[in-house]
């Protein structure tokens, strides 16, 4: 079976400047997801798509086997990702001439996950009937209990009302916070309109301490206390 893995690494993130290339534990933070996805064994082929020349740059030295030059209309602050990953499946494909049953994406701003997520993220895709697979980590506010939105008048209401209250967050339905962190899919399923939630989708629930996502420079600073802790427990 062929296997892609794509690493979506766009230039101009504004929450922390240069963060796909700046260093993370002695390495650049996009180098983790890169070592990560070799490490597994699972990919015929890993690929960086970028706008950035220096990201491009990062992912060669770092061993990435493709550099897919984005075009400015999938980079910018508006662009979703879905279509990013679609053109670097096929700028891959075209250039191989392999057709790749499954697709992987992994969040070079998510460095905390460990290889044995996403072999089991990509198990759980090729061994059911699922079309894909999306991560997460249970949700530390719910919207039946905690978790509210503002009216038109101002004042805060649930964000869905239970049909009966729920008195304790531990009694409410299990919720679950998206990591971004690994998506997988059937190839085919990965080219149709709308495929990331559908009734063959399936969830690989993460830990909280694997699923932090880097978006912010506090984010920086707790994932880098994170693994230069996980260093020293290591030593």
């Amino acid at each position: 079976m062929k296997r892609l893995c794509v690493i979506c690494a766009r230039g101009g993130s504004k929450g922390v400047k240069n963060k796909n290339i700046r260093p993370l534990a002695g390495k650049p933070l996009i180098a983790h997801t890169i070592s990560q996805a070799k490490a597994s064994g699972l990919f015929t082929a890993i690929a960086v798509t970028s706008d950035s020349a220096a990201i491009l740059e990062a992912g060669r030295k770092w061993g990435a086997d493709f550099l897919i030059r984005r075009p400015a209309k999938l980079a910018t602050d508006h662009a979703p990702k879905l279509p990013a990953i679609r053109h670097c499946v096929s700028a891959v494909e075209k250039s191989t001439g392999f057709i790749f049953e499954t697709v992987c994406d992994l969040d070079p701003t998510s460095p905390l996950r460990h290889v044995d997520d996403i072999l089991k993220a990509v198990s759980l895709l090729e061994k059911s009937d699922a079309a894909n697979v999306i991560t997460g980590a249970a949700s530390r506010r719910s919207p039946y209990f905690n978790l509210v939105e503002l009216g038109k008048n101002g004042a805060p209401k649930l964000s869905k009302p239970p049909a009966a209250p729920v008195l304790r967050r531990q009694d409410s339905p299990r919720c679950y916070d998206m990591n971004a962190s690994i998506y997988v899919w059937n190839r085919k399923n990965l080219f149709r309109e709308d495929p990331l939630f559908n009734k063959a989708t399936r969830f690989y629930e993460m830990p909280p301490e694997r699923s932090l996502d880097i978006d912010s420079e506090l984010d920086f600073e707790i994932v880098g206390f994170l693994m230069t802790r996980k260093g020293e427990k290591k030593s």
